[in-house]
């Protein structure tokens, strides 16, 4: 109990606490300098490099393509994991454990490889670099953390709601979406998140099939600290995290994100 509760175990946390914030604060800072290079500490506070974001639109069309390449790859992934999540945890068939790897299967390939893999097929069949070509990449890529989530909710549903609602005279269509969907909904929304931030943060899987006209955000960034070593890039990693935290607040405010992510509202 004292090593959990007391001075050591407070100390322990504290210092945990800031080894995980240290990389997040230090990008922050440094993306407020005034100078042409990145040092710490910084030569006084300036919004240079953030007003370089919005004289740079290689990195604006950057930021709002992966934006909408993550809404739908994340969307696409949700749709294919929800019936297959709900296959899997209510039906046992030949070939599920088979199935699940399958689906499954892209957390266990590196995304080098998959990379390499898609480039060679997206080439044969004459959509490499193309818009297409990344929705089907990411949504591939992501698939898996939106079916583990979708799969971890509908594992504890209970079937005889279902069989209520049928009974009681409601179509299939209307019990799904009454009753299973706002049951799974923590679920659902949690593996969208997540699908979402994977592919817009992907990179490795990405600087293979993207192209000049289909350069994602992280592709762009690599690109750029390729050719220069100003703050630009810190800049920008910190509008990210800003504009993450914004959103967070609004949610939390607007809907809650403990009804969002867990199922309940607030007490």
């Amino acid at each position: 109990m004292f090593l959990r509760n007391g001075p050591i175990g407070l100390i322990f946390h504290t210092l945990f606490i800031l080894f995980i914030l240290a990389p997040i604060v230090m990008v922050c800072a440094v993306a407020f300098t005034g100078d042409g290079f990145i040092s710490l500490p910084v030569n006084g506070l300036s919004l240079r490099w953030f007003k370089a974001i919005l004289n740079n639109p290689r990195f604006m069309d950057a930021f709002v393509f992966s934006l909408g390449l993550g809404l739908i790859s994340a969307t696409i992934a949700i749709v294919v994991a929800v019936p297959s999540a709900l296959a899997t945890a209510r039906y046992q068939f030949r070939g599920r454990e088979a199935l699940m790897a399958f689906f499954l299967s892209p957390l266990m390939i590196p995304h080098i490889v998959l990379g390499l893999a898609f480039l060679k097929f997206f080439t044969s069949i004459g959509v490499s670099g193309t818009y297409f070509g990344l929705v089907v990449a990411h949504t591939i890529v992501v698939m898996p953390y939106a079916l583990r989530l979708v799969l971890a909710s509908a594992t504890g549903l209970d079937p005889s709601l279902e069989r209520a609602a049928l009974s009681l005279g409601a179509s299939t269509w209307v019990t799904f979406r009454r009753i299973v969907l706002p049951l799974i909904m923590p679920g659902v929304v949690s593996g969208w998140v997540i699908a979402f931030i994977t592919s817009f943060d992907e990179l490795t899987m990405s600087i293979f099939i993207a192209s000049p006209s289909t350069t994602t955000l992280p592709v762009r960034i690599f690109l750029h600290i390729e050719d220069t070593i100003d703050p630009l890039v810190t800049a920008v990693s910190a509008a990210l995290i800003y504009i993450t935290m914004i959103a967070i607040f609004i949610l939390d405010r607007a809907v809650g994100l403990e009804k969002l992510f867990v199922g309940k509202g607030r007490a």
